[in-house]
């Protein structure tokens, strides 16, 4: 009888302001200005699970262009699970990315569930974290490039330099996301052209770097640094790294970064060919 109760519905932008509160209950760290990014993304792709008139569960089922779709969000309230109200609302996701290639950032304890809805591992993420120094911007290498600021470059060139680290077009989130109150981004120039961009934002704790994408590794060294030095010094810093990146892992280690988190990067049908040893951070596990 409680479950016939159960009704899943899309979410207001209210709504994801709640399944926000909740991912930082469970310690993901979500930013401070990311709702609107991701609201911009897909406003129809957000879903909540209410049980009566209490909401329950949260999952994202985000669409980009015509072919992919990113799951994240998946709560639900603690004293809620085990009584399958977690599956109805993800079944209910991925019916809605039903023909599209799908991916996922998920805990590592639950690879073996998404494992039997078809997903398979990609690689895995690491999350770094860190202290914020305010120490002179190294240049590795003897590449002229400069660091401006990201809103000195036409969006459309900083579109068409991300678009082969995403599955399919992500234009409206990316415009959103460079353009968060409160955060930084910049991009590296090489001969007239980006070599490279990051954003950092501030989070329930500490600040995000992400994205870090970069032609060379030490561009995004170089970003990696101008971005640190943009908050303040003794902050808590994260950045996270795609493992199989090993110039990657080495620039957070060479900066005393420390792993305190992973995710499953895993996919249901063809594996994107996405360029690892160019991409230095993850933009964010809710939305890939």
């Amino acid at each position: 009888m409680t479950v016939a109760t159960y009704e899943i519905r899309t979410m207001t932008r209210r709504d994801l302001e709640g399944a926000i509160a909740w991912a930082a209950a469970e310690g993901w760290n979500p930013g401070l200005q990311d709702a609107a990014s991701f609201y911009a993304a897909d406003p129809q792709g957000f879903w909540m699970g209410w049980l009566r008139d209490e909401p329950i569960a949260a999952i994202s089922a985000v669409k980009y262009g015509a072919s992919f779709g990113f799951l994240g969000f998946y709560i639900v309230k603690p004293e809620y699970r085990g009584q399958g109200y977690g599956i109805k609302i993800w079944n209910a996701a991925l019916d809605a990315l039903q023909g599209r290639t799908i991916g996922l950032d998920g805990v590592v304890a639950q690879q073996a569930n998404y494992q039997k809805s078809g997903f398979t591992l990609a690689y895995r993420n690491i999350r770094y974290q860190g202290t914020a120094s305010h120490g002179s911007i190294e240049h590795s290498g003897n590449v002229p490039a400069e660091i401006v600021p990201l809103s000195t470059i036409e969006f459309e060139q900083v579109y068409q330099y991300d678009r082969p680290f995403f599955p399919d077009d992500r234009r409206t989130f990316l415009q959103s996301w460079i353009n968060q109150p409160d955060s930084c981004a910049i991009g590296i120039v090489q001969g007239g052209q980006l070599a490279g961009y990051g954003v950092v934002r501030p989070c329930q704790s500490g600040y995000k770097i992400g994205p870090l994408f970069a032609d060379r590794p030490e561009f995004a060294e170089q970003l990696f640094t101008a971005l640190q030095i943009q908050v303040p010094e003794g902050s808590t810093i994260f950045l996270d790294v795609p493992e199989p990146n090993g110039a990657g892992v080495e620039l957070a280690q060479r900066h005393n970064l420390t792993i305190s988190f992973e995710t499953a990067r895993m996919y249901l049908g063809e594996t994107p060919n996405l360029p690892i040893e160019r991409l230095f951070g993850v933009t964010t596990f809710e939305l890939g």
